[in-house]
């Protein structure tokens, strides 16, 4: 006879991941039960990351009048001193609302929520623990999705005040005159284009050759162009070995090459470790790598078999959108629920002013590979909505294959290029070619027209080179 179990399932963590997870599952008729330390839903994605740094993004363009400056002169403004509190206001009135709409899908669903720390008691137990009570709580199964947290390493000094990772920044009592960030990479340029932005003097410290590596090499080098011309200081191939706090109060930053630097504040961006600790993994089998991250196979299930976990404490790619899938698809996996998920191209979105979206090979992979390829661009510029709005700075770059015309890569820096991407990532996942966006009719005007000014340009480099012997091109 098989044990009766409290729940069906269990989710340990209510961010993206542990969301979608729970509602798959209310949606096949199981009885759930949602755990998150916090008594608000929305785990670190909607409280401390992606929603809060987005928000502050979006009041910072708005209150500099930084989209419209080129309509009305650099010297524009919204609102002429602008406060930290400014940024929290419309960052925590958003906050509310997201997670409201989070309650009440779970409500809706009619998902349990469980506030309390959530830990195993075997592979089918979790002990929940809340204020000065405990309960121990029965599932057949269950989803960990608990999130990762910043890293701190060794040699720095966090005081959350003055040497902040991440988390801290959200939460600084004033817009400093001065920020050094350590660390080139997504969060460090998002921030640290953010704080440009509103007149503060950045200087980003990357140890790698450039910052953002792992995008198109030409896409990384307008962004640096754009954050000089706001007075970012970009330091390549520097590693800081340590920092502390100064007797006036500023960060002292000590790198290796024997320099010494100085600011007001110090954001440690040094990526993220999973939220493992005292989750009773060891209990059930399961072992977590060097960064405290889950192993899992490709349907998302952990050492310890009728036991899951998605989202970023599985590692890459660590996003809030992949997360939503792997929580589904994790679901459907547990309860026997086959379902044909053919291979899905996801893109990266990257919130920097200005922003950045891509998907597929960039042209150093391209070459790498040994793979033809020919090259359409599409200057915002060139595009009359991008005139409309003043958002002429910016571009759409195509990669496609010579010969076959297949679409390789898409990469946007510019004014809405994370919501463009989409429309080149459908034509990616479908086998497109270059004519399927030639011969695509975008309405008029919009930014996605710069998709067909990229392929007609595309398609005119190979008419260029009708008639040339193959082994002469």
């Amino acid at each position: 006879m098989a044990e009766k179990y409290e729940y069906d399932l269990l989710v340990i963590g209510s961010g993206p991941g542990g969301q979608k997870a729970a509602v798959q599952a209310a949606k096949l008729g199981k009885r759930v039960g949602l755990i998150d330390l916090n008594p608000t839903l929305g785990g670190v994605c909607l409280h401390d990351g992606t929603i809060p740094s987005k928000s502050f993004r979006e009041a910072i363009l708005h209150l500099t009048g930084y989209r419209v400056r080129e309509r009305f002169g650099k010297a524009y403004r919204v609102k002429q001193n602008i406060l930290m509190e400014d940024l929290s206001l419309w960052s925590s009135g958003i906050i509310a609302e997201i997670e409201q709409t989070l309650r009440a899908q779970m409500q809706r669903n009619h998902v349990q929520l469980i506030a309390g720390f959530g830990s195993f008691v075997d592979s089918h137990r979790i002990r929940v623990s809340h204020r000065n009570k405990s309960e121990t709580l029965s599932a057949d199964k269950i989803v960990i999705a608990t999130g990762t947290s910043p890293r701190r390493p060794e040699g720095f000094i966090f005081d959350d005040e003055v040497i902040l990772d991440s988390n801290g920044v959200l939460y600084m009592e004033n817009i400093p005159q001065s920020l050094a960030i350590v660390g080139g990479g997504v969060i460090g340029c998002e921030y640290g284009s953010m704080f440009a932005a509103l007149g503060c003097k950045v200087t980003i410290i990357e140890a790698q050759p450039r910052i953002l590596g792992f995008l198109d090499r030409e896409i990384v080098e307008t962004l640096s162009f754009h954050l000089r011309e706001h007075r970012v200081q970009i330091r390549t191939s520097e590693k800081v070995v340590r920092c502390q706090r100064s007797s006036d109060g500023r960060a002292i930053i000590y790198l290796e090459s024997g320099k010494r630097l100085v600011s007001d504040k110090l954001l440690v961006s040094a990526g993220r470790v999973g939220n493992t600790e005292k989750l009773g993994l060891e209990r059930i089998g399961i072992k977590v790598d060097e960064r405290d991250l889950i192993s899992v196979n490709d349907s998302f299930q952990t050492a310890a078999p009728n036991v899951y976990a998605v989202g970023d404490v599985i590692g890459f790619p660590a996003l809030a959108s992949t997360a939503m899938e792997q929580g589904r698809l994790a679901v459907l996996s547990a309860f026997g629920i086959e379902e044909n998920v053919p291979p899905q191209p996801f893109s990266y979105g990257i919130f920097t002013i200005p922003e950045i979206a891509a998907i597929g090979k960039t042209e150093e992979q391209l070459s790498a590979d040994r793979v033809p390829y020919e090259i359409g661009t599409a200057r915002f510029e060139e595009v009359e909505r991008g005139m409309i709005l003043g958002i002429s700075k910016g571009g759409l770059k195509l990669l496609f294959h010579r010969e076959t015309r297949k679409i390789l890569g898409i990469h946007i820096i510019g004014e809405g290029a994370i919501e463009m991407i989409h429309i080149g990532q459908c034509v990616i996942a479908m086998d497109g070619t270059l004519s399927n966006l030639v011969h695509m009719i975008f309405n008029y005007p919009t930014l996605s027209q710069a998709y067909k000014i990229a392929a007609l340009d595309g398609i005119n480099k190979l008419m260029a080179m009708q008639g040339i012997e193959p082994d002469e091109i």
